[in-house]
C-alpha cells in the first residue's frame, strides 16, 4: 500500500518481450520497450536517472506519460519503489499516474509514495508531530472553518470599527500570501491591499491571535501543513536527512504551479542527493492569485545546479493549425522558455476570430454553431465554452436554455461544502479531536433550543472532555444535549470501522436533517453516498484528512439529474479547464479590457499571465477553435464601451487566424 494514497489496481502481467542494453557494469534487462513507447525527448527524460532535471512539457506533449514511464524505468533500474516520491496537485493525478505505471510494468509501482504536497505534509506531520509540539490528532480546517475562526477573533479584538476593516476572507488571503510567498504581512498589505494600510497593526494582531488559537485547539489550515513541514525539515537535521534519504528520487508534476514555500520544501527534501525532476510548462502558469510563483520554474536551474533542461514540444492533442496559432501567442511573452509546439495531426479547419455586433448576437452565433457541430457528429460533451470570468456567460446561458441545449457550468457549491455534509464531518472531527472547538460549536448549534449564548457557556466546559456524565454544566442539560454527548462518547470509544461510525452518526443526525431542511429527502442521497465513501477507509483519521485535502466536487443529486450520464455542453472558466481537452472550444468575450483584464494593463507580470491564460484556453482545443468578441461590451469599472478584440490576437495574420464578422440580423 502507498504511504500517502492507496492505489487500487488488478494484477498486471509483465510484457512478454525482454530488452537488454549493455552498461559499463553489467547487462540490464528491461521489460518495457521504452524506445518504442516514447519519442526522443520523452525517452531522454525517462532514462536520465540521477541529478536534477527540468522537463518543460508543452501543452498536450505527454507529460503524464513521461512521468508514468519514468516511475517504471526507475524501478527497472533497481530503485526500490519506497525510495520514489511523486508529488502532484491532486490525489486523482497521483493515483492515475501510479495506476498507469502499474499497467506499464507491474504491481511494484503501487508502493511508490504518491500524493499532493498537502497530503504528504499531513502524513509526515502526524508521524513526527512530537518534534513540533503538535498533537497527532490535529484537525485540518477547510477555508470555511478558517474564516469562522478569523471572524470570531475579529469580534474579540476589533471592538469599534471607526474605519473600514477587511472582511474575514481578506484577512485570510493576506495571511496565506504571507506564508506561501514568504513575504511580510506589511509588504503584502502595502502592495496588494493598500486600502487597509490604516489598520495594519490590527490585522497583525488578528494574525497573531489566529496562530495562537489554532495551536491551542489543535487546528491546522492548509497553509500550516506546508509551513510546519518546512519547519520540521529545517529545525531537525536528523529528520531531514532521514526523509531525504528515504525518498532518493523525487518527481514534481505541474511545477509551474508551486508557491515559494513548496519550492523551498522540494529543495529540503532533495538536500541529500539532488535527484529531483520537475515537470511543468511555464506557459501554463496561471494561478498567481492562489500564491503560485511563476519564478519557481524559471529559477529551478539556479536552485539546482547542473540541471539538464529537456523540452517536450510534440503535441498529441491539437491539430497543427491550432498550434500555429498558440505558438504565435507565445511569441508575445516577455519571460519564458522558448519552445515551438508541433503535431502530426492534420485538420483543414483554422482557428477563427468572430466579431459579433453585441453579446446577444455572440450568444446566438455560438448556439447555432453548436447545433451545426452536432449535425456534423461532434458529441455535445466534446464541446466547451471557456470564459475569462464566470459572469461573461450569462447571455449565453439564457440562449442555450431557449435552444434546449443542455449544459453544465463548472463552479458553484461543492459536495463537501453543503451544510448537511459539513454537519456530519463536524461530528466526526469532534470524535477524533475533542479540542476542535470550531466543529464543537457547529454541532452544538444544531441542537434544539441552543443558541450562541448557550454555546459560549458550554464550550469552555465541554472542550476536550465530552463525557456524558460530566457534572456542573453551566446550563440545564437538555435531552438533545445528553443524546449528543452519549453519541460522541460511544463512537469515540469504539472499534467500529469508519463506515459503521458514519452509519450510526447518520441515524443520530436524521431527525436534525428532517427538522432543518425542507428538501431533506434530496439530501438523504448525499448522506448515503458519504457512508459509501467511508467504506473505502479502515481509519477514520485518514478519511477525514482526505476529505479536507481532496474534497469530492459533485453531490449525488448532480449524478441523478443526468449531468454525468447524459451529454451536455461544458461551460467553464479557463482556470477550471486547465488539463482538460475537447474537440471544439469557444473562447467567449475576448474583448480588450476584459481579456486581458483592464487591471493587468500596468503590470508586465500580470499581462504575461493573462497571455498565458489565452494560451491555456486555446490549447484545450483538438480540432476546432472559435474566439468571439462583441463590439459593444460596457465596462462598469472604467465606464467605457469595450469594442476591440484582445491585443493578444488582434494582429495575428489571417493565414493563421481567420476573421469572421457576424451581423446582428443573421449569419
Amino acid at each position: 500500500m502507498n504511504e500517502i494514497s492507496e492505489v487500487k489496481s488488478s494484477k498486471v502481467e509483465p510484457k512478454k518481450y525482454v530488452l537488454k542494453r549493455q552498461s559499463s557494469d553489467a547487462i540490464v534487462s528491461y521489460v518495457v520497450d521504452y524506445n518504442k513507447e516514447l519519442n526522443e525527448n520523452q525517452l531522454k527524460a525517462v532514462t536520465k536517472k540521477d541529478g536534477s532535471i527540468l522537463v518543460i512539457a508543452g501543452a498536450g506533449s505527454g507529460k503524464t506519460k513521461t512521468l508514468t514511464y519514468r516511475v517504471a524505468r526507475l524501478i527497472e533500474d533497481g530503485v526500490a519503489p519506497e525510495n520514489i516520491l511523486l508529488l502532484t496537485f491532486t490525489k486523482k493525478a497521483a493515483d492515475e499516474m501510479l495506476n498507469r505505471a502499474t499497467t506499464v510494468l507491474d504491481n511494484r509501482c503501487e508502493k511508490v509514495a504518491g500524493g499532493t504536497f498537502h497530503s504528504f505534509a499531513n502524513y509526515l506531520l502526524r508521524k513526527y508531530s512530537s518534534f513540533l509540539e503538535l498533537k497527532n490528532n490535529f484537525t485540518i480546517m477547510d477555508r470555511a472553518d478558517a474564516e469562522d475562526v478569523v471572524n470570531h477573533l475579529i469580534g474579540q479584538i476589533i471592538q469599534k470599527k471607526e474605519k473600514r476593516f477587511p472582511r474575514k476572507g481578506t484577512i485570510l488571503d493576506i495571511y496565506s500570501k504571507t506564508i506561501n510567498k514568504n513575504i511580510s504581512a506589511e509588504t503584502i498589505i502595502q502592495k496588494e491591499f493598500r486600502q487597509f494600510e490604516h489598520c495594519t497593526d490590527e490585522i497583525l494582531e488578528v494574525h497573531k491571535a489566529y496562530v495562537k488559537y489554532k495551536r491551542t485547539n489543535s487546528l491546522l489550515d492548509y497553509d500550516d501543513l506546508l509551513l510546519y513541514l518546512k519547519v520540521l525539515l529545517e529545525s531537525n537535521d536528523g529528520i531531514r536527512k532521514k526523509i531525504s534519504n528515504q525518498y532518493k528520487y523525487i518527481m514534481i508534476d505541474e511545477y509551474q504551479d508551486t508557491n515559494t514555500l513548496q519550492a523551498e520544501i522540494v529543495k529540503l527534501l532533495a538536500s541529500e542527493h539532488n535527484n529531483v525532476m520537475a515537470v511543468g510548462d511555464d506557459s501554463q502558469s496561471i494561478y498567481s492569485f492562489r500564491g503560485a510563483n511563476f519564478k519557481n520554474i524559471l529559477n529551478f536551474p539556479e536552485i539546482f545546479p547542473n540541471t539538464e533542461i529537456i523540452k517536450l514540444e510534440q503535441n498529441y492533442r491539437s491539430s497543427q493549425n491550432i498550434l500555429n496559432f498558440t505558438n504565435k501567442i507565445l511569441e508575445k511573452a516577455k519571460e519564458k522558455y522558448s519552445k515551438t509546439l508541433y503535431s502530426n495531426i492534420i485538420n483543414e479547419a483554422k482557428p477563427a476570430l468572430i466579431c459579433a455586433a453585441d453579446m446577444q448576437t455572440e450568444a446566438e452565433f455560438i448556439c447555432q454553431r453548436i447545433l451545426e457541430l452536432i449535425d456534423e457528429d461532434v458529441p455535445l460533451d466534446d464541446i466547451c465554452v471557456l470564459a475569462r470570468s464566470a459572469r461573461m456567460t450569462y447571455n449565453l446561458e439564457i440562449e442555450l436554455a431557449k435552444k434546449n441545449i443542455p449544459y453544465k457550468k463548472f463552479g458553484g457549491l461543492k459536495f463537501i461544502e453543503t451544510a448537511h455534509i459539513k454537519d456530519i464531518i463536524a461530528h466526526l472531527r469532534v470524535i477524533i479531536n475533542p479540542d476542535d472547538i470550531i466543529s464543537l460549536n457547529r454541532i452544538l448549534l444544531l441542537l434544539k433550543g441552543v443558541g450562541n449564548q448557550t454555546v459560549n457557556k458550554l464550550l469552555p466546559v465541554l472542550k476536550g472532555q465530552l463525557n456524558p456524565d460530566i457534572k456542573l454544566l453551566p446550563v440545564k442539560c437538555s435531552t438533545e444535549l445528553k443524546t449528543l454527548l452519549h453519541t460522541i462518547y460511544e463512537l469515540r470509544n469504539t472499534t467500529l470501522t469508519p463506515a459503521q461510525i458514519v452509519s450510526k452518526l447518520i441515524k443520530y443526525y436524521y431527525p436534525i436533517l428532517q427538522a432543518k431542511y425542507d428538501d431533506y429527502t434530496k439530501r438523504e442521497k448525499d448522506l448515503e453516498h458519504f457512508e459509501y465513501m467511508a467504506h473505502q477507509y479502515s481509519n477514520l483519521e485518514d478519511f477525514l484528512s482526505d476529505l479536507a485535502l481532496e474534497p469530492p466536487d459533485k453531490s449525488v443529486s448532480d449524478v441523478d439529474e443526468g449531468s454525468i450520464k447524459d451529454e451536455y455542453l461544458t461551460i467553464s472558466t479557463i482556470h477550471s479547464a486547465k488539463g482538460l481537452e475537447w474537440n471544439t472550444v469557444f473562447i467567449i468575450g475576448a474583448v480588450d479590457g476584459r481579456f486581458p483584464s483592464v487591471f493587468s494593463f500596468n503590470s508586465d507580470e500580470e499581462m504575461d499571465e493573462e497571455l498565458r491564460l489565452m494560451y491555456v484556453a486555446s490549447t484545450r482545443a483538438k480540432s476546432n477553435l472559435y474566439i468571439t468578441y462583441p463590439i459593444d461590451m460596457f465596462d462598469f469599472a472604467t465606464n467605457t464601451v469595450l469594442s476591440k478584440p484582445s491585443r493578444f490576437i488582434d494582429d495575428v495574420d489571417e493565414s493563421i487566424l481567420e476573421k469572421w464578422i457576424i451581423e446582428k440580423e443573421g449569419f
